[in-house]
């Protein structure tokens, strides 16, 4: 990988807890999450991909190892200059959608740069709002939407700021099928067509197939890479990690 990474992990170790109840959630896990692509993070569950997600996206600490987005390692900013980052430069997708109630859906998916003193700016937020669809609900509020279009909304936020990277913790979880392609073709869209980095933590093998790349993680550390990846081939590799387990 020539240019540099949009998030990568160096030797990352998270440690929770100490003694006999000590768990390893990542155990050197060296990784780089390349620019203007869109990577799946999947596992068996307790395999740590959450909290690679969460270590990359600094909203979580590392143990030992360092954790950059662009070229700033995250472990030697302090609290508000990490706040200013994860600002500015990240933008989050969770499986709660987390929007305000009481905010319109132009209200929440320009709350970041409200919040930041930051002024919109109107042409992106309009290609944003085109490429999610949701011109005719701009002055909805989240009770009024269904669980899809409220997810929509939650990416245009995530992407209002321009973002190096988006990080999104099973974003289709709280969706049915139809909802949930809609959300992860969105997705597709701003990396191939917006030229944004997606980061998706993801235990379901049809929405991995929608990344350009999946990484697989088991007990902490780095099991494997697949590119151009299809849920069978997905499924397979996860049965593989399953009868591992098993065997031991």
């Amino acid at each position: 990988m020539t240019a540099t990474p949009a998030a990568h992990l160096t030797a990352a170790v998270k440690v929770y807890g100490g003694g006999d109840t000590e768990v390893r959630a990542l155990d050197g896990v060296t990784l780089g999450f390349e620019a203007g692509r869109f990577t799946a993070i999947m596992g068996p569950s307790g395999s740590g991909k959450s909290t690679l997600m969460h270590c990359a996206a600094g909203l979580d600490t590392l143990t030992s190892g360092q954790a950059y987005i662009g070229g700033t390692e995250l472990g030697s900013l302090g609290d508000k200059k990490l706040t200013l980052l994860r600002r500015e430069r990240v933008g989050f997708v969770f499986q709660a959608f987390n929007l305000l109630p009481t905010l319109t859906v132009a209200e929440n998916i320009t709350l970041p740069q409200d919040l930041a003193g930051s002024r919109p700016d109107p042409e992106w937020t309009a290609a944003l709002i085109d490429v999610v669809g949701l011109g005719d609900r701009l002055h909805h509020r989240p009770g009024e939407l269904s669980g899809g279009q409220q997810q929509r909304v939650a990416v245009a936020r995530a992407l209002a700021s321009r973002p190096e990277v988006v990080f999104a913790d099973e974003p289709t979880g709280n969706l049915d099928s139809r909802s949930g392609a809609e959300v992860l073709g969105l997705l597709g869209r701003a990396v191939h067509e917006m030229g944004r980095t997606v980061v998706m933590v993801t235990h379901d093998p049809v929405a991995a197939a929608h990344a350009d790349e999946v990484v697989f993680l088991a007990d902490g550390r780095l099991a494997g890479r697949m590119q151009q990846p299809t849920a069978e081939r997905v499924l397979d590799q996860l049965k593989s990690y399953d009868r591992k387990e098993a065997a031991r």
